[in-house]
């Protein structure tokens, strides 16, 4: 093989690894022949089957650019800019005795550069001439191939799609045109367009999460449906895995628009009481006006008795900024995602879909089985339990019998509101079929104690 001999151009955005298998296909050999140019320091990351993963990514020091480089026909200075891991140093191969030898080492392209995704290969072909599988860095917001009717799959999960068809669901499509605007605006409020996104995004997709138990619930299913051509059928469950991204996206665009409108912290601060806070209602008016600006005018209960979402984290930071209530870093950041918040990716669900099917596991959820007002209730008595103890800080200063009488007045309506949840909490998982004995357990109760408990209770109702 004659370097340089045949010019492979590069994407934008294209993983080095992509690059280098789409070379050995240019000169007709396998993907390993190619690779012994270099020395490999590892292994790539590969799927359970044992096949190598398609976001496996490679780092190569100076003297492996110049490689590659000489391969592909194409300047490294081109290289540079086309690739955006073909600048990423690791000290492993770029120092120490052997730094002059071709060097490589295997990464996962989410450690360096960021989601990956499939390149449509129309766009490939056309743009390089091979019709092969390639893949890119494409954050979420750009999965659309307006030209093909694309959607763009994550390339770290182990299922046979690159793409999803979008012909039949062209609101997707116009969902990206409407994208640019958001993103613009976004810039001018001094916010990462991506921040914007992935707090509208995780906050769409907990919806998503629930809305199979929604009987209102009629867009999603329909767009589902269509992304599967036709019919999702009996691989309903794979389905609403690989297709969420894209079925979501057009909600995703507007949620992100609605986040960064004025009147939106306005809604939030008159739903929380403004300067005299209160418990937020079932009938929150923020609420129920986002459901109205995703086309679900029933929606609001339903956001409103979801109190750990990352919605009510951003609505939750607006207020406390506009009441200047110190706290912990981010306290006041109403675009910081925690982590637990983030969805699922694809590639998570679908091992863990996988794992029940060979287990035989099965489990309804909690949204199915505990009606919005009983779920509402036990969260009202969370919130409540942390405002009261929130207020605590710092109360040590007055005199003993003082101090004591607020910690202990504050700390007994606490527990009272924490037993009401525990109870609130129980009486819903034991109603929705889980064992007693395990609900005694979690509760940390004996389970007679907790049987009477939940007796008096019903019978308080």
């Amino acid at each position: 093989m004659a370097a340089g001999a045949l010019r492979t151009v590069p994407l934008a955005g294209e993983l080095t690894a992509s690059l280098i298998n789409r070379t050995a296909a240019r000169y007709g050999l396998p993907a390993a022949g190619v690779l012994r140019q270099w020395t490999c320091r590892n292994s790539p990351v590969r799927l359970e089957g044992g096949g190598v993963r398609a976001d496996a990514e490679i780092v190569l020091n100076a003297a492996g650019r110049g490689v590659l480089a000489g391969l592909c026909g194409v300047e490294p200075a081109v290289l540079a800019r086309a690739l955006p891991a073909f600048t990423v140093d690791d000290p492993k191969i770029s120092s120490g005795r052997e730094a002059g030898l071709a060097q490589a080492r295997w990464r996962s392209a989410g450690a360096v550069a960021g989601e990956a995704a499939f390149a449509c290969r129309l766009c490939t072909a056309r743009r390089t001439g091979q019709a092969v599988r390639a893949v890119r860095y494409l954050p979420r917001w750009r999965r659309v191939c307006v030209r093909h009717g694309r959607w763009l799959l994550d390339a770290d999960a182990d299922q046979p799609l690159e793409h999803l068809d979008l012909r039949d669901v062209p609101e997707v499509a116009a969902a990206l045109r409407r994208w640019a605007g958001v993103a613009r605006r976004a810039g001018r409020a001094g916010v990462e367009g991506g921040e914007v996104f992935a707090l509208a995004y995780a906050v769409v997709a907990r919806w998503w999460d629930e809305a199979l138990h929604w009987e209102r619930e009629e867009i999603w299913p329909y767009r589902l449906h269509r992304l599967a051509g036709g019919d999702a059928g009996p691989r309903f469950a794979w389905w609403r895995i690989v297709g969420r991204d894209a079925a979501v996206f057009p909600e995703v665009v507007a949620v992100a628009q609605v986040l960064l409108e004025p009147e939106t912290a306005e809604l939030a601060w008159q739903a929380s009481g403004g300067t005299r806070p209160r418990a937020r209602g079932a009938d929150d008016a923020f609420c129920r006006w986002l459901g109205e600006r995703v086309g679900r005018a029933w929606l609001g209960p339903e956001i409103a008795a979801d109190h750990d979402s990352a919605l009510h984290g951003f609505t939750g930071a607006l207020v406390r900024a506009r009441r200047r209530e110190a706290g912990p870093p981010g306290w006041g950041d109403p675009w910081r995602l925690r982590r637990e918040q983030q969805p699922a990716t694809m590639a998570g669900q679908l091992r863990v879909m996988a794992a029940e099917q060979q287990s035989g596991g099965s489990g309804t959820r909690w949204r199915a089985t505990v009606d919005a007002e009983h779920r509402f209730q036990i969260e009202q008595w969370i919130s409540e339990a942390r405002e009261q103890l929130v207020q605590l800080r710092g109360v040590h200063s007055g005199t003993t019998a003082e101090v004591a009488r607020t910690l202990l007045e504050h700390l007994g309506h606490s527990a009272a509101l924490i037993d009401q949840a525990l109870v609130g909490t129980a009486a819903a998982a034991v109603a929705a079929g889980v064992a007693l004995e395990d609900v005694a357990a979690w509760s940390r109760l004996p389970a007679r104690e907790l049987a009477e408990l939940l007796a008096a209770d019903s019978g308080d109702g």
